[in-house]
C-alpha cells in the first residue's frame, strides 16, 4: 500500500497536457483548501484589525523569499540540473551538495538579521499601526520567518522533483501547507488568537518542504553540507538568479507599497485587498502556474539542445492553451464576484458590506487574470533560455507605472467626485463605505496588463513571432467568452429575486446554475469556431489523459 502511494506520487510525467492537468487538478485541491482556510479566517476575525496585522505581517518574511530564497528556485536551479545530467549523477550530487550548504549558510544568517530589524522596518512600512496593533506585526513577522527558511529548502528539493519530471509531489506540497494553516485555525486560534494561525504557517512550510524529502532521497541527491563552497557554481548561479531576484524583488516592493498604502485607510483595507487577491489568484494557481511549470524543463532541453523551433513551438502550444482558459475564468469571476465572495467568506463577523466590497475589488483584480498566468509563462521562458536581465528591467519598469498609477488612482478618488462615483456606480457599490480601498486592485491590474503586453512583444523579439493560431485562439476566447459573461449575467438577473443573501445554499445553487448556463454557451460558441483547443482539451480527458503518450508541439509536427 506505502509503496503504492509512493510510486503514485513520485512517478515520472513527461507530457505538457498530462502534466499541467495533473498540476491543475492538484491546484485546485489547493485552492479548495485555501478557500476553506480564507473562509475560516473570515469566519474567526472579519475584514478587522487582526487580519490586517495577518497579512501585513507576511510582508517582511515574503520579500526574503523573493530576494534570498530565489536563489534556489525552479527557474534558476533546473536548467542547471538538466545541464549536469549530461556530466552524470555524481556532477548533479556536486552541483546540489554546493548550492544546499551555500544557502543553508545564507538563509539562517539573513533570518536572523530580520529577526531584529522587523520592528524598525514594520514602523515604516506600515505607518497606519501604531501600539500594540504594531507590535503584533512585529511579533508574527518574526514568526514567519520560518516560512522563508522552510519554503528555500523546498524550492531547492522542488527543483531535483521538476527536473525529472515528478509534478505530482510538487504539486501536492500546497495542500499540506493549507492544511497547516487550517490547523492552527481550528486548534490554536481560539486560545491564541492570530498568533495561532502564524503557528500553523510555520508548520504548513516545513510540511512543505518535508514531503519534497522521499523522493530526493530515492535518488541518492538528498544534498549534503559542505565545508568548503565551489564558488564557481555559486557564481554560475548567482549570475542567472540576481537579475530574477531584482524582478521579484520590484514586484514585491510595489505589494509592499500597496499594503502600506491600505495600512493607512480605514479598518479592515488590507483584509479585503489581500482576500480579494486570494481568490483570483485561482486562474493564477491551476492554469498560469500548471502550465507553465509543466512546460519549463521541456522549455529548458529544447533551448539546451539548440531546437529553437520547438522551443517557440512549446511557448505556443502553452500560451494557446493559458488563454482558453484564463478567459472564460475572467468571465466568470467578474460576472459571478458577488455569490463567489458571498460563498466562500460570508460567515461569521464577516459581514454583507465586507462581501460586496471584496466583490467588487475581486473584479477589478480579475480583469488582468490572463496577463497574470502569461507572466508567468514568459518568465520561465526567458528564464529556460539564461535571458534574465530583460525580464528584469521589463518588471522595474512595470513596478514603477503600478506604483504611480495606484497612487494617481488614489490621487483622483479622492480629488474628483466623478470619478468615485464613476468606479462606486460601475462596481454597484454606492452605498458601502471605504471603497477608495478600490483603488489599489484597479492599480495593481492596469501595471499587469502593461506588464504582461510587453513580456509578449520582448519575447518575440528575442525569439521570433508566434504562430498565426495564438492569435487566433486570443479572438476565438475572447468572443466566446464575452458571450458566456453575458448569460451568466443574465440568468444571475432572472435568479436575483429568487438567490437573495440571506441563505448560503440559495446563493451557492444561484452562482452554481448561472455559471454552468454561462458554461454551455462558451462551450457551444467555440464549437461552432472549431476551436482547435476545445477538441485538444476533450481529446485529452476523453482518452483519459494519464495514458495518453506526449503531445508533439506544432513545431514537431511541421
Amino acid at each position: 500500500m506505502v509503496r503504492s502511494i509512493f510510486r503514485f506520487f513520485y512517478k515520472e510525467t513527461t507530457a505538457l497536457q498530462k502534466a499541467a492537468y495533473f498540476l491543475g487538478f492538484f491546484a485546485l485541491l489547493s485552492q479548495v483548501m485555501a478557500f476553506l482556510r480564507d473562509r475560516l479566517l473570515a469566519h474567526a476575525f472579519g475584514a478587522g484589525s487582526a487580519l490586517d496585522a495577518y497579512y501585513a505581517a507576511f510582508r517582511i518574511p515574503d520579500f526574503l523569499f523573493v530576494t534570498v530564497a530565489s536563489i534556489v528556485s525552479l527557474s534558476v536551479i533546473v536548467p542547471f540540473i538538466i545541464e549536469k545530467e549530461k556530466e552524470g549523477k555524481e556532477a548533479v550530487r556536486e552541483f546540489i551538495d554546493n548550492i544546499f550548504s551555500f544557502f543553508s549558510l545564507l538563509i539562517i544568517v539573513v533570518s536572523v538579521v530580520a529577526f531584529f530589524i522587523i520592528p524598525s522596518l514594520s514602523s515604516v512600512l506600515f505607518k497606519g499601526f501604531t501600539g500594540p496593533a504594531l507590535d503584533e506585526v512585529i511579533l508574527l513577522s518574526r514568526i514567519f520567518l520560518i516560512s522563508p527558511i522552510a519554503l528555500g529548502f523546498s524550492n531547492l528539493f522542488g527543483s531535483l522533483t521538476q527536473a525529472y519530471n515528478r509534478f505530482l509531489v510538487y504539486a501536492f506540497a500546497p495542500l499540506l501547507y493549507n492544511l497547516g494553516i487550517i490547523a492552527g485555525i481550528l486548534f490554536l486560534a481560539p486560545k491564541y488568537g492570530v498568533v495561532g494561525v502564524a503557528v500553523g504557517v510555520a508548520v504548513g512550510s516545513i510540511l512543505h518542504m518535508l514531503i519534497q524529502i522521499p523522493f530526493v532521497v530515492h535518488m541518492g541527491l538528498f544534498p549534503r553540507i559542505r565545508p568548503r563552497f565551489d564558488f564557481n557554481s555559486i557564481r554560475k548561479v548567482a549570475t542567472l538568479s540576481f537579475p530574477r531576484t531584482l524582478s521579484l524583488s520590484t514586484n514585491h516592493i510595489a505589494t509592499i507599497f500597496l499594503i502600506s498604502i491600505a495600512s493607512m485607510l480605514p479598518v479592515g483595507s488590507i483584509s479585503v485587498y489581500s482576500f480579494a487577491l486570494n481568490i483570483q489568484s485561482v486562474p493564477l494557481s491551476i492554469i498560469g502556474v500548471s502550465y507553465s511549470l509543466a512546460a519549463f524543463p521541456t522549455l529548458s532541453r529544447y533551448f539546451a539542445n539548440k531546437d529553437m523551433k520547438a522551443f517557440v513551438g512549446q511557448m505556443a502550444d502553452s500560451l494557446r492553451q493559458i488563454i482558453f482558459w484564463s478567459l472564460p475564468a475572467m468571465a466568470l469571476f467578474i460576472v459571478l464576484r458577488a455569490p463567489i465572495v458571498r460563498v466562500l467568506l460570508g460567515t461569521g463577523r464577516f459581514n454583507w458590506s465586507d462581501t460586496r466590497l471584496t466583490a467588487a475589488a475581486l473584479a477589478l483584480f480579475s480583469i488582468s487574470a490572463l496577463s497574470q498566468s502569461l507572466l508567468l509563462l514568459f518568465t520561465r521562458a526567458f528564464y529556460s533560455a539564461g535571458h534574465t536581465r530583460k525580464p528584469f528591467f521589463i518588471n522595474l519598469i512595470s513596478a514603477l507605472v503600478l506604483i504611480v498609477v495606484t497612487y494617481g488612482c488614489v490621487y483622483l478618488y479622492k480629488m474628483f467626485p466623478e470619478f468615485q462615483y464613476f468606479i462606486n456606480a460601475l462596481l454597484k457599490v454606492e452605498d458601502v463605505p471605504n471603497t477608495i480601498v478600490l483603488m489599489l486592485p484597479l492599480g495593481y491590474s492596469i501595471g499587469t496588463i502593461l506588464n504582461g503586453i510587453v513580456h509578449w512583444i520582448g519575447f518575440e523579439k528575442d525569439f521570433g513571432k508566434f504562430p498565426s493560431r495564438v492569435l487566433r485562439t486570443l479572438f476565438e476566447s475572447v468572443a466566446a467568452a464575452v458571450i458566456m459573461g453575458f448569460v451568466a449575467h443574465m440568468w444571475i438577473l432572472i435568479l436575483g429575486p429568487f438567490i437573495g443573501q440571506s441563505s448560503l445554499a440559495r446563493v451557492f445553487l444561484g452562482g452554481f446554475f448561472a455559471g454552468i448556463l454561462g458554461i454551455i454557451s462558451w462551450a457551444c460558441i467555440l464549437f461552432l469556431l472549431k476551436s482547435k483547443e476545445l477538441e485538444e482539451s476533450w481529446d485529452t480527458i476523453h482518452s483519459k489523459f494519464w495514458k495518453t503518450e506526449a503531445i508533439r508541439t506544432d513545431a514537431e509536427i511541421a
